[in-house]
């Protein structure tokens, strides 16, 4: 009979623990996510807080949370909330609020928020929750073309209203109204319209030292010079104003990709490229800011073109960019094969898709590169091509147009060769192999600097100071022993007996 491995008590008891553990965890649901309603109720308790207390922290916790709320909250819930907010019926601001918000239709799913009368507050909640409503009514009104006028209306009484108020404890909510003032003025197609109200309120943020106001003012500035093409007056202003240091990384994600962009179109590629890479490093996560994260890439890939580099092929991969750079991933392709028609079928396939994205003219500008990329292959499978063929090959409209190209190449060391103009047709210097002269004397200089390093570190050296005056001393005092010596067996007083017997 087999013999049968009894089991231990101590593992029997582990294995109802972790039964009952497991039990326990299927019988305790998921929390629910609180309401809209709740939320903004949660919310206005929490700005209250920060207006009493005089922690902003309590108000930028409520911001960051902005983004979220406001794709959930609907008509019932707005009108829930301030209820719940509002305890006196005959309020004004609870009338004035409740004016700009739609009547809850009777069949959406209005969230019952019953607030009892014991709970509620008799006092008014303090300004900054006014203002915080109302922001949240903007970007709701926002959602749909046909209340953009109501949207732009209620952003005006608001801002009026807030610098009535001239409270600080509301900057932060302060700099949020100024981009939603942006956004409904740009929805309507009015964004040059808001031109002069941001340039006074920029001033009036600058004088009172408002960080956060300034910032947001400073971006939604750029933005209406940049929509309407207006550079050299979004540069000025660059050059003007200094851009807070204590903004939040949003804000500075949005100004240094304003700032790539106008260094792009004045040319300024290197700058370009490092402004647009802060706005990527500083952006949000790709999933909670697609469309931003999409714009700057759009732009970065370009500008990465037009440095003469070819981006990364695993950018084009990345789940939030794959379908959004479609078309810029075929005008890599164009740009590193140096087929200038295979560049022209896809400036022209993907033209409107460009001019959207207002990308368009900073694409023509690489018709160089693809020639210059066309020319350096031909340099490197031809000895000697005539300029006929080299138009043929690069679709170029003429001789001349393909000699100045070349010639041009020639001497931005593009290619290697000359052009013989009698004979009509460039000859491309052989390569030279790797071990000629010129090879040698660059390891010759890395030697040189080699050496020369290794001379400095040897001269640089640090020894412990006073060294050697150890073994100074130690010489010293041996020498005043043996003269103490002799001197005692010249006196006498040490024997033969005391030195020992091989003294």
């Amino acid at each position: 009979m087999a013999d049968v491995e009894m089991k231990s008590t101590d593992d029997k008891t582990k294995g109802k623990k972790e039964e009952d553990n497991k039990e326990e965890s299927k019988e305790q649901p998921k929390p629910e996510p609180p309401t809209p309603a709740a939320e903004i109720k949660s919310n206005a308790a929490q700005i209250e807080r920060a207006v009493s207390t005089l922690e902003p922290r309590f108000t930028h916790r409520v911001l960051r949370s902005l983004t979220a709320l406001r794709k959930r909250v609907d008509d019932a819930a707005l009108r829930t909330a301030i209820d719940g907010i509002y305890a006196k019926a005959d309020s004004p601001t609870k009338k004035s609020i409740l004016s700009w918000v739609p009547a809850a239709a009777s069949g959406s799913s209005g969230e019952s928020m019953e607030v009892d009368s014991a709970t509620k507050t008799p006092t008014e909640p303090v300004p900054e929750v006014e203002i915080y409503l109302r922001l949240l009514i903007i970007y709701h009104l926002l959602k749909d073309k046909s209340t953009y006028e109501k949207a732009l209306q209620l952003a005006h009484e608001t801002v009026e209203k807030m610098q009535a108020l001239n409270r600080r404890s509301m900057d932060a909510i302060a700099a949020k109204v100024w981009f939603a003032v942006q956004r409904a003025y740009e929805l309507g197609g009015e964004l040059a319209d808001a031109r002069p109200l941001f340039l006074a309120a920029q001033r009036t943020a600058s004088l009172r030292h408002d960080d956060e106001a300034q910032a947001a003012l400073i971006n939604c500035l750029l933005r209406s010079y940049i929509q309407y093409s207006l550079y050299d007056q979004a540069d000025k202003l660059v050059s003007k104003t200094t851009f807070p240091t204590s903004a939040s990384n949003a804000q500075f994600a949005r100004y240094h990709y304003y700032l790539g962009r106008i260094k792009a179109v004045q040319l300024n590629y290197t700058d370009a490229h490092t402004n647009l890479q802060q706005a990527i490093r500083r952006a949000p996560p790709p999933k909670t800011a697609p469309g931003f994260y999409q714009a700057v890439n759009k732009y970065f890939v370009v500008v990465e073109l037009l440095m003469g580099d070819i981006p990364d092929r695993s950018l084009f991969r990345h789940q939030v960019l794959e379908k959004a750079l479609g078309a810029y991933f075929d005008t890599v392709k164009a740009v590193r094969t140096g087929s200038l028609a295979q560049f022209q079928s896809t400036l022209s396939k993907h033209a409107a898709q460009f001019e959207a994205d207002k990308t368009y003219s900073l694409i023509v500008r690489l018709r160089q590169n693809v020639i210059k990329t066309g020319i350096r292959r031909l340099s490197l499978s031809y000895s000697r091509i005539s300029l006929r063929d080299i138009c043929v090959k690069l679709n170029l409209d003429s001789e001349e147009d393909a000699e100045y190209i070349v010639g041009k190449a020639i001497r931005d060391g593009v290619i290697e060769g000359r052009i013989v103009h009698e004979k009509g047709w460039l000859e491309c210097t052989t390569h030279k192999n790797n071990y000629g002269p010129e090879v040698s004397e660059l390891f010759g200089r890395r030697i040189a600097f080699c050496l020369n390093l290794h001379n400095q570190s040897v001269k640089a050296m640090r020894y412990p100071l006073n060294a050697h005056r150890k073994e100074l001393d130690a010489a010293e005092g041996a020498r005043e022993r043996e003269k103490e010596l002799v001197k005692e067996i010249q006196e006498g007083d040490i024997d033969q007996d005391d030195l020992g017997g091989d003294f």
